[in-house]
């Protein structure tokens, strides 16, 4: 048995509305998930090992470096010890260390974590992009 919808006039129109409609969202659905897939990375603990072989995905762990705040308070020697010895040297008061290219939708730029000092001991640490 078959089943009719409409007449054969208006049977095309049938199905035009349900094309009209559902392509945008068909697109708009994809495109949202391509952006997400492209922005997408793993946050990882910080893991001294990983931070000194792995330099260009160094990103995956600043988040944990800044929210759990296991600088602040250490010297500028202790920094080094544990961060290594490969940073910017802005001034006294002000180092950072390469965290690769983060992935974004327009990001083309490297990251680096900032190290601010203050007295000789870290105050603040944060993230930007170059």
């Amino acid at each position: 048995m078959r089943f009719k919808l409409g007449n054969e006039n208006n049977r095309k129109y049938l199905a035009i509305i349900p094309t009209v409609i559902l392509s945008p969202l068909l697109y708009i659905g994809i495109i949202m998930i391509w952006i997400f897939s492209v922005s997408y990375y793993p946050k990882i603990d910080f893991n001294k090992q990983e931070w000194n072989e792995n330099k260009e995905e160094r990103y995956k762990m600043s988040n944990d470096i800044i929210k759990s705040e296991i600088l602040i308070g250490k010297t500028k020697e202790e920094v080094i010890e544990l961060l290594g010895d490969d940073f910017y040297f802005y001034d006294e008061s002000h180092i950072a260390y390469d965290l690769g290219f983060v992935p974004g939708l327009f990001n083309i730029d490297p990251d680096v974590l900032d190290i601010y000092f203050e007295k000789g001991k870290v105050t603040k640490v944060g993230q930007h992009e170059t």
